[in-house]
């Protein structure tokens, strides 16, 4: 039996490279959207900003959208992974401290539930980084 769990074991290890690159893809896609929105008019963000009660919300408009731009390139390169995780978690923190708390749990209602998710996605890349198929792994190494 032991043997058979070492096996399956093995087989899913071999995957783990494959599964952080589509997350990692799938997650800077998320960020797109939304990042491309808040550049098409910042001053609209930061006028919104200020209106939820986000302290100097111009510049913490321009933060929040070169945070998500930026980390739409490195996840999808695979590049400082672990780095830009963290900048990323805090932007999804004020997201659902200032907008989705207040509507409960449900992504339906416009809740927290795909903010926690990306934070979650977030942890593992910079708890485990980029995986093989990265930048971080081609300059870098498996340190990363």
């Amino acid at each position: 039996m032991q043997s058979l769990i070492k096996y399956i074991k093995g087989v899913l290890e071999k995957g783990r490279d494959i599964v952080l690159l589509a997350a990692r893809v799938t997650i800077a896609y998320g960020f797109y959207e939304p990042a491309m929105h808040k550049w098409s008019d910042i001053n609209a963000v930061a006028a919104w900003f200020g209106t939820i009660g986000i302290p100097l919300p111009t510049l913490n408009a321009y933060l929040a959208a070169t945070t998500e731009i930026t980390g739409v390139v490195l996840l999808a390169l695979g590049l400082f992974t672990r780095l830009i995780s963290v900048p990323l978690i805090i932007v999804m923190i004020v997201a659902i401290v200032t907008v989705h708390l207040p509507n409960g749990f449900s992504a339906g209602d416009k809740g927290f539930e795909i903010p926690l998710y990306y934070m979650l996605f977030l942890g593992l890349f910079a708890s485990f980084g980029a995986g093989k198929f990265s930048l971080d792994h081609l300059l870098f190494g498996d340190d990363q």
